[in-house]
């Protein structure tokens, strides 16, 4: 009797492991980026990143800042793009007549301060650099390294390298994959556009915080209006996705001096653009967290005064103003979020044709680096990774059963609510730096919109050759690239080892019941 019930407990401790192992595991899985994009990357990353400021420089970072699987256009008074810089494309650079007629990569007046290091590639294409008559791109004490041609004034140092986007041309599809995966989340909270804002309202428990929005984050009009976080744990990751062909973000949110509630969200808050073919990011503030467009064929339109963040998109970046406005600004921020694993492999089962009459099981175990295979006498396992899917099948004898689960789920301790607040930014300057982070805010009242600003469009003159100010124009080797680095391990708690340990307790439990069957049977 004493035996029966250890085997009774035996079972029942295994099977409710592996029912846990299989709800909650690979799918409950955090991952960052592909490709290792996101964190910073080097041994000079600062322990933390201060606001945006104009003073030395904070540390270094050799990750990318801003990637675009398409082109690269500078129009009307845009002024600067912190960071290393990757294009696939071409970069074009043809701002209005008078504007200010530099723009600054890599190193910037205005930012995080966080720059590549000394000496490494700024700005990366796979194509031509072309810069219109009278207007000079800054990438002083970096490298441009560019795989076609250049037209007009770079100041840096220049190497032409027919491969020198080869490093990278697989993020276009780990991009688009990733954003197309993301979108999958179920959400745990709601957005609701209130008119003067957009209030996002999590479930103050879960580590991955998702929104699902399918309008765009405007005021009446298509004016500015707040953004707005509530029920956010500490230290949780916030993935918006926002949905359809065409969206548009203006907003009045975020500041230079991180005293805005959503400046606190920055470096695990991504916004996500999964299918749109237009996207557009405005208005007249500092713009918090990284963003990801993952169509191929999209465009995605600046005009913000800063965005402070990463910035990948898969199709083609454009970096103008609106009106008179000037000074906008891709400030370098890292993204160290826990994202939806979409590398999770999928387990299949494979019943064969031999039953069991022993009273004893055996089982082998041969692990390799992306498979596992379990085998007894009653079934063979075998698992095949794949991108999304989980699926299972048991079978005993003539009976098979197919199930398909996939979840996640974390806590943490939630926080309060966000609110929107008002800044006016500083404006710095120096002898070869454009950057004058203008950012000026105003919050309207409750009952109110802001009127949405004029939208101007580029007619600068097509860019005709001049000399160009480069003493280094040879082919080198592809600068540091995705295959250096290597991709990141995952930063999230992966809980597959319960499969493991169930199997563990399932054999002992099938040891037991042989136990007591055979002692039955003596008896």
């Amino acid at each position: 009797m004493r035996a029966r019930k250890m085997a009774v407990v035996g079972g029942a401790i295994a099977a409710a492991v592996c029912a846990v192992a299989f709800v909650a595991g690979p799918g409950a899985s955090a991952a960052p980026l592909p490709g290792g994009l996101g964190p910073c990357v080097g041994d000079a990353c600062p322990d933390k990143y201060p606001p945006v400021h104009n003073e030395g420089f904070a540390g270094r970072d050799s990750g990318i800042n801003v990637f675009a699987g398409g082109d690269f256009l500078v129009r009307e008074g845009a002024a600067e793009a912190e960071g290393k810089v990757v294009v696939l494309g071409g970069f074009d650079m043809a701002k209005r007549a008078g504007a200010s007629s530099i723009y600054n990569i890599g190193i910037v007046g205005v930012g995080s301060r966080v720059p590549p290091p000394d000496g490494s590639d700024f700005l990366t294409t796979g194509k031509n650099v072309t810069i219109a008559p009278n207007q000079r791109l800054l990438a002083e004490g970096g490298v441009v390294r560019y795989g076609g041609t250049v037209t007009g004034t770079v100041v840096g140092t220049l190497k032409q390298d027919p491969n020198a986007a080869e490093p990278y041309k697989q993020l276009r599809t780990q991009l688009q994959e990733a954003s197309t995966c993301y979108d999958k989340s179920a959400a745990t909270g709601t957005a609701k556009n209130e008119g003067y804002r957009t209030l996002f309202t999590g479930d103050g428990k879960s580590a991955l915080q998702v929104f699902n929005v399918d309008f765009d984050l405007t005021g009446p009009g298509g004016g500015m209006q707040g953004l707005a976080f509530a029920g956010i744990p500490a230290g949780a990751t916030v993935l918006v996705n926002l949905v359809g062909g065409n969206r548009v973000i203006n907003t009045y949110t975020g500041d230079l001096a991180d005293q805005d509630p959503i400046n606190h969200l920055r470096e695990k808050l991504l916004w996500n653009f999964p299918d749109a073919s237009k996207v557009k990011i405005a208005g007249q503030a500092q713009f918090q967290g990284s963003v990801l467009v993952g169509n191929p064929s999209s465009d995605t339109t600046v005009t913000a005064s800063g965005t402070n963040g990463r910035f990948f998109t898969a199709g083609n970046l454009l970096h103008t103003s609106e009106g008179a406005a000037g000074g906008q600004e891709f400030h370098a921020y890292p993204f160290n979020g826990d994202l939806p694993d979409c590398t999770t492999p999928t387990t299949s089962t494979t019943p064969t044709s031999t039953t069991s009459t022993s009273s004893t099981t055996t089982s082998s175990t041969e692990p390799t680096s992306s498979t596992t295979s379990t085998s007894s006498t009653t079934s063979t396992t075998t698992t095949e990774p794949t991108s999304t899917t989980s699926s299972s099948t048991t079978s005993s004898s003539a009976t098979s059963t197919t199930s398909t689960s996939s979840t996640t789920s974390s806590s943490t301790v939630p926080t309060g609510p966000s609110e929107t607040s008002s800044s006016t930014a500083p404006t710095s300057s120096s002898s070869e730096t454009s950057s004058s982070a203008t950012s000026s805010s105003s919050q309207p009242a409750s009952s109110a919109s802001s009127t949405s600003p004029t939208t101007s469009s580029s007619s600068s003159e097509a860019p005709v050759p001049i000399t160009t100010t480069s003493d280094n124009s040879g082919g080198v080797a592809p600068g540091t690239g995705p295959s250096d680095q290597g991709p990141l391990a995952s930063t999230g708690a992966d809980i597959r080892g319960y499969l493991i340990g169930g199997g563990a307790l399932l054999l002992i439990g099938g040891a037991l019941v042989a136990a007591v069957a055979v002692r039955r049977k003596r008896s």
